[in-house]
């Protein structure tokens, strides 16, 4: 027993619901039917006018079935016109319809992403000339406009892609358009173009625009690298500046900084220096007013001692009557070294008078 069947213990799930047709077992129908007309017409032996009209009546009805369906295709949208004027709209799949030509059906693509390009010259805010090559992709969203509100929808949208294009070139400047900023100018003719297409009415949506080229005309397209190499010069010495600047600056401040140190240090050297010195005058003053003659003779023994100190001479303030070491090995290594060091300067000395002057030929 069938799945579908009375009685079967399942239920028929078509129950309730319209049932699609069965296209096949209607054809069968109609072909075993117009061969049983057939055959009675021409066994009947009936008058010519009646199997005429008998053919004609099945060509009708033939007709009728087969233009009574329309397959819709999944990325497709049927629009349906009755008298040659909008109806409704099918969806994908199999639809019934009134047989044509009451009723004829436009399918539509809807899904596929379309594409249009163009190559157009255009004049920027800064009245620089460009070569701008773009490419504008979109879709059909309501097929009804696309079909109606334009002669030619994508002619349509190609003059409005190249109107949007020549608006927003012609306001921004020839750097911002090759700069980083061109982002934001595509952007600016996507929301532009979208925006005129609305006004339209056409049934059509921007999905992406994209600026594959600008570049100047090659009439002056060598003047235009040469400004643009001069200006990426420009822009390479300012940096090379720049970078000397930020490593020459703190060198000098470091400079600055330990120059000011030294000399803070030389000054708080001085200070207490002379402040000690004016601490010491005063003492020996009070002990030379305590004791002059002893205050006298100690500070010539005392500067006598700091001059000849390290003096290689020896003073004799005795009248030979006191015996005096004399540092013999001393006096021996400081007269050699005086020696050394007068032939060194002497041989140096010699050498470059046998050296050739500037002038002269060598």
């Amino acid at each position: 027993m069938a799945w579908n069947e009375p009685g079967g213990g399942k239920r028929d799930p078509w129950q309730g619901k319209p049932q699609p047709p069965d296209i096949e077992a209607m054809l069968q129908r109609l072909r075993d039917g117009v061969s049983k007309l057939l055959r009675g017409a021409g066994g009947s032996g009936g008058s010519g006018s009646g199997g005429v009209a008998l053919i004609v009546l099945v060509l009708i009805v033939g007709w009728i079935a087969l233009t009574s369906f329309a397959k819709i295709d999944a990325q497709q949208i049927g629009v349906v016109l009755r008298f040659g004027q909008f109806n409704r709209v099918m969806q994908n799949g199999l639809n019934l319809k009134w047989p044509a030509p009451i009723e004829q059906v436009i399918p539509v693509d809807a899904t596929n992403v379309r594409s249009i390009s163009d190559e157009v010259r255009m004049l920027t805010k800064d009245e620089n000339v460009v070569l701008v090559d773009f490419n504008v992709q979109y879709q059909v969203t309501d097929a009804k406009q696309y079909l109606f509100a334009a002669n030619q929808p994508d002619a349509t949208l190609k003059q409005a892609a190249e109107s949007a294009v020549r608006q927003v070139i012609g306001r921004s400047e020839m750097d911002t358009i090759l700069s980083g900023h061109g982002s934001e100018v595509v952007g600016e003719t996507k929301k532009l173009l979208q925006q005129t297409l609305d006004s339209y009415g056409v049934g059509l949506l921007v999905t992406e625009v994209n600026f594959q080229k600008i570049l100047p005309p090659p009439e002056v397209k060598e003047a235009f690298d040469d400004a643009n190499n001069a200006g990426n010069n420009q822009q390479q010495f300012i940096n090379e500046a720049q970078g000397y600047a930020a490593k020459v600056v703190p060198l000098a401040r470091g400079e600055a900084a330990r120059i000011l140190a030294e000399a803070n240090g030389y000054k708080a050297a001085h200070i207490a220096s002379a402040t000690g010195d004016t601490q010491r005058f005063s003492l020996i003053e009070a002990q030379y007013k305590a004791a002059p003659e002893v205050t006298r003779k100690r500070l010539y023994l005392e500067t006598m001692q700091g001059v000849l100190g390290d003096n290689l001479k020896v003073v004799d303030g005795s009248n030979g009557k006191n015996m005096i070491y004399l540092p013999l090995d001393k006096l021996k290594a400081d007269a050699d070294a005086a020696a050394a060091a007068t032939a060194a300067a002497a041989a140096s000395a010699a050498t470059d008078a046998h050296k050739p002057g500037k002038g002269d030929s060598p």
